[in-house]
């Protein structure tokens, strides 16, 4: 792909569900490597301590020196930590269980939920982009997350119960963006494993049109094969088979996340 002109500024975006299952890493790895085809720098902050995003990557999430905890706790420097994908064309800031400690020693620091936020600034590398990987579950980690970030950006299959955790998700949006991060807004909701033979999921998507209107970014991520499969050869879908109907949406999704956020 050709490469156009990049943001002047950082975009930092969350891509956040708090429900299981909902191809979140699936969609944190492969927006990475679509804008990393794009021409932008992509830095992927593996925020969930199952270390998903990491492996998915094709990066062993144990034999790292340095992972986001050493960030988090100021042991290590995001520069220090960050390694870049063998494949995908971006970066990546590692995590594996030993993030699941963190919790508890941020507890005690002062301003513990903006520790990722001040080491994504103060990193010496320039990023256009920083999506971080949250994990499903509103904890300290997930907090550091909404604070750092620009916006959010919600995968979400469209089920009947999605849309009961769709609201709790939006309404913790709310509440960072009142009490903690003022900056944070809610981007785009992404409609995936969509299976259009499903007449309930094309009612949910009607009902998500109709009530978040341009909210809803038009690339639907169909369910496919081909994208469940890409995470055990460490690669992204874009990368592991181009010719597929999810990796061809995924490429979509990222084009069109570009036009949404740099035309602003």
């Amino acid at each position: 792909m050709t490469e156009t002109a990049r943001p002047t500024t950082p975009k930092i975006f969350c891509i956040a569900n708090q429900k299981g299952g909902v191809g979140k890493t699936t969609t944190a790895i492969n927006l990475a490597a679509s804008l990393a085809l794009h021409g932008r720098k992509v830095l992927l902050v593996d925020l969930d301590p199952q270390g998903n995003a990491t492996m998915g990557s094709g990066i062993d999430k144990a034999a790292q020196e340095h992972n986001l905890y050493h960030v988090l706790l100021g042991e290590a420097s995001l520069s220090q930590a960050a390694i870049k994908a063998p494949e995908g064309g971006y970066d990546v800031l590692p995590s594996n269980r030993e993030l699941a400690g963190a919790e508890i020693d941020l507890v005690t620091m002062p301003e513990r939920e903006r520790k990722l936020g001040q080491a994504i600034r103060s990193s010496s590398t320039t990023y256009d982009y920083v999506l971080i990987d949250c994990p499903p579950t509103l904890s300290l980690l997930t907090l550091n997350g909404l604070a750092a970030a620009n916006g959010v950006i919600i995968p979400m299959q469209c089920e009947y119960f999605a849309l009961e955790g769709l609201s709790d998700l939006v309404n913790t949006v709310k509440r960072v963006h009142r009490n903690i991060n003022p900056n944070l807004n809610l981007i785009g909701l992404l409609r995936v494993m969509f299976d259009t033979r499903v007449t309930l999921q094309q009612q949910v998507s009607k009902q998500l049109e109709e009530h978040f209107r341009e909210k809803v970014f038009q690339t639907v991520i169909p369910r496919n094969v081909r994208l469940a499969e890409a995470p055990s050869y460490g690669l992204p879908g874009v990368i592991y088979d181009k010719s597929s109907r999810g990796a061809k949406a995924y490429l979509e999704f990222g084009t069109e996340l570009i036009q949404r956020v740099e035309n602003q």
